[in-house]
């Protein structure tokens, strides 16, 4: 067993030494195929350096031809853009050549011309950006080109010969090119295009006219009409060409081309109108008018100012804002339409102050309260049409105007009064006792005043004039009271005028026929109108009725009652016919007496006081006279004494022949006094109307 093992083990362990020397030998044939290996990579290793050595300068030259590539594209790519640009230039120049001469070829803003004209604001757009790219791409382009150059001469790509033909093309190329873009953008065809832009531009607007502006058509709502100037289509093409000039730096021009040829334009239109009173527009040229004239300049002032305002300029407005409202963020469109608006403006400001300045006659007051009363009512509108800073010096100037207004329209109304006051001295009272055209031309006057057409603004002028003395923080009165209290200040003038006429006549009776007159004149014709009921009845009677019944109480007193008295005296003697005949003697001389005073030196105009007067006369004598000869009816003479019938008769002739004016001729109408007139602002049948006189006012206030 012990030797069975044993062989075991040693045929194991020849197996393991044969094992050994076969891995032995593997490796000593390993290290000789590593050694054949090493010989061979160190071969290798030696091809591979002179390899390199030798594709070194191939592989430098690739990297320049690269970069070379490189810059040549850079400066190629811009360049072909700059071509690119200068033939879409050739070719908008064939275009606007083409456009140029059909558009020479057609008058008249027909719709094919205004799409036509599109076109060719279209093409100069196209034109001033093919221009701005050559400008903007020029410069690029040919510092690319000269970078290329520089890189060639510092890398010797290329032989001296070409680099210095290169640079001599650039050079000439550089100095080409800003030619080129300056004749391109200052006097090429661009220059020439925008030129004829400004001409279309300038015979749009021409073509652009106001019409019917002479009818100033109104509507249902009383507004004036304001008129589109000119269709959509004409519209935009101003817009298109205003926005082009502008781009092209011809802001100016084009902003002169549109408020030169839209003034001639507006002025055109209103001229029209034949405003030629508005040559006259000083103070002293407007003091030499004849009324009637002044009058009349004055109302087509009135008229023609609204229809300025309300139709030509608002039309004007609106066009300058569809034209020029997306010029520089909106803000150029207001300050051409000021301009437009200035001059026109001007002129009629001008003929409003020029009479606001002109010589303070009472007739005048109610032309002034016409302009200051349509100003009022347009002032809202007014502002609107010219707000913003724009428009900030016409609306001073009109501010002014009403307060050159405001100012006149108070002096012409306080000097009224102060005229009627200072008129005490001037000429005598009228010698038949009637009443004086002073009074009634006063109380004419502020019946008109006073009426519904003048009693607003008047009271407007009155307020703002207390605001000016009191301050604008004081509270002022209300605009009747203040009317009511000039208009009361003007009433008191004219009767201390009237108390200051009374008291210089020297007959006994002509005082209170004069103070009856004038009185009762004044009473009936301001009951039941305006004036009275500003002034109120109760004023009204106390100042004026009850001064006018107690002067025909005196004038009956003066005039009959010592003829009354003559037949009321009693005798000693009842029997006494010489006495009793001396009385009736008496009496009938003075019967006759006072018949002749009143037919020749005095008159009662009014037929409805003088038929009073006559009544109470006839109460007053006949009955007593009656009485008188019926008591001493045996004492008188027969036949000595007519009959009381015959002493009415003559009284009744006596008042019935002095229906008469005080000028001696007899009144158009009878009874129109009873009741003063139902007009609140009516001028009197016997006055005058003072808006239509001139020197005739000033001879009744001296």
């Amino acid at each position: 067993m012990a030797s069975q093992e044993d062989e075991a083990a040693i045929a194991k362990l020849e197996s393991a030494c044969k094992d050994l020397k076969a891995l032995l030998q593997r490796s000593a044939d390993l290290d000789r195929n590593m050694e054949k290996m090493d010989r061979r990579f160190d071969l290798i290793d030696q091809s591979l350096s002179l390899a390199s050595r030798r594709v070194a300068p191939l592989q430098s030259m690739a990297m320049a031809n690269k970069a070379l590539d490189t810059r040549i594209n850079r400066a190629v790519t811009p360049a072909l853009s700059l071509l690119h640009s200068f033939r879409l230039f050739e070719s908008l120049q064939a275009d606007i050549f083409d456009l140029s001469a059909r558009l020479s070829g057609e008058v008249g803003p027909s719709p094919n011309r205004l799409r036509r004209l599109l076109e060719y604001v279209d093409c100069v757009d196209r034109l001033k950006a093919a221009v701005s790219s050559i400008s903007e791409e020029g410069e690029p382009a040919i510092q690319k080109l000269q970078e290329v150059v520089e890189f060639l001469s510092r890398t010797k790509a290329t032989d001296n010969f070409r680099t210095h033909r290169l640079r001599e093309t650039l050079v000439t190329l550089k100095a080409l090119y800003e030619t080129e873009v300056d004749a391109m953008r200052f006097e090429g065809l661009l220059d020439e295009a925008l030129l004829q832009l400004q001409d279309e531009y300038e015979g749009l607007l021409q073509q652009l006219k106001h019409e019917n502006v002479g009818e100033a058509q109104e509507g249902g709502d009383g507004e004036f009409a304001v008129l589109e100037l000119g269709s959509e289509q004409e519209v935009e093409v101003l817009r298109r060409i205003s926005e082009t000039l502008a781009a092209n730096d011809c802001l100016d021009i084009c902003i002169d081309i549109f408020v030169k040829v839209r003034y001639r334009r507006a002025a055109k239109a209103l001229m029209r109108l034949n405003p030629e009173y508005l040559r006259t527009y000083t103070p002293e040229e407007i003091d030499e008018m004849e009324w009637e004239s002044l009058e009349t300049a004055i109302t087509l002032w009135i008229q023609h100012f609204e229809l300025a305002l309300k139709t030509v300029l608002v039309s004007e407005k609106r066009l300058c804002n569809q034209v020029l409202g997306n010029l520089v963020d909106g803000l150029v469109w207001p300050e051409c339409f000021v301009k437009i608006a200035d001059k026109i403006m001007a002129v009629f400001f001008r003929f409003g102050e020029g009479a606001a300045r002109s010589k303070k006659e009472p007739q005048k007051l109610f032309k002034l309260l016409d302009i200051f009363d349509s100003l009022e009512k347009l002032k809202a509108e007014f502002i609107q049409i010219f707000e913003g800073d724009s428009g900030s010096d016409i609306c001073t100037r009109f501010r002014e105007l009403e307060k050159l207004l405001v100012a006149a329209s108070s002096k012409v109304f306080w000097e009224f009064g102060l005229q009627i006051e200072g008129n005490s001295d001037g000429l005598p009272p009228p010698q038949d006792g009637s009443v004086p055209k002073l009074v009634r031309y006063a109380i004419n006057y502020l019946k008109y005043l006073v009426a519904e057409t003048y009693s607003v603004p008047m009271s407007k002028v009155l307020q703002t004039e207390q605001v000016w003395k009191a301050g604008i923080l004081s509270k002022p009165e209300s605009e009747e009271d203040l009317l009511r209290d000039a208009v009361s200040n003007v009433m008191e003038a004219l009767q201390r005028n009237v108390e200051s006429k009374r008291g210089r006549y020297k007959d006994k009776i002509l005082p209170h026929v004069f103070a009856m007159n004038t009185y009762w004149y004044i009473y009936m014709r301001t009951r039941n109108t305006e004036l009275g009921r500003l002034l109120g009845e109760q004023y009204m009677r106390k100042q004026y009725k009850v001064v006018a019944e107690e002067s025909a109480y005196l004038y009956q007193k003066q005039a009959w009652g010592s003829l009354v008295r003559l037949l009321e005296a009693k005798a000693d003697d009842p029997s006494s016919k010489a006495r009793a005949n001396a009385r009736m003697e008496a009496f009938l001389n003075g019967l006759e007496e006072a018949s002749q005073k009143h037919r020749s030196s005095y008159a009662i105009p009014d037929a409805d006081l003088r038929e009073q007067i006559k009544e109470a006369t006839v109460k007053l004598v006949v009955p007593a006279y009656a009485e008188s000869v019926s008591a001493c009816g045996s004492a008188l003479k027969v036949g000595s004494c007519p009959s009381a019938e015959s002493i009415q008769e003559l009284l009744s002739q006596v008042f019935d022949g002095g229906d008469r004016e005080g000028d001696g001729k007899k009144t158009r109408r009878r009874g129109g006094s009873r009741g003063g007139g139902s007009g609140g602002g009516a001028v009197d049948g016997d006055g005058r109307d003072f808006r239509r006189s001139r020197s005739d006012v000033s001879d009744l206030l001296i």
